[in-house]
């Protein structure tokens, strides 16, 4: 989804129609967690950013739709970040111990 500040609506910027499981699975990034007791997850976050410079009714926008989105879709995993320098594999780990 992206903002469209002159409609002030979120607009939904691409989506997949008639996708089978198996083509839905090939289009997310794979992403394997290796739990200290061995167990493996293939866990499905949600990371939300909004970037450093964004105008205050952007912000806001970005906030709203978020936290409407998480409700909806029903999501556990929920991270932020300001800075998309930041997204790194040891950041996703990190935030991951939480559900450990």
């Amino acid at each position: 989804v992206k903002i469209d500040m002159e409609k002030q609506l979120v607009v939904l910027e691409e989506e997949y129609e008639n996708i089978s499981l198996d083509e839905l699975r090939d289009e997310l990034p794979d992403y394997k967690y290796v739990h200290d007791d061995g167990r493996v997850s293939y866990p499905l976050c949600f990371i939300f950013s909004s970037p450093v410079g964004c105008k205050p009714e952007q912000q806001m926008m970005y906030a709203g739709s978020k936290t409407r989105l998480v409700q909806t879709a029903d999501f556990t995993k929920v991270f932020e970040t300001r800075n998309t320098d930041d997204l790194t594999e040891e950041w996703l780990k990190n935030k991951l111990a939480f559900f450990r």
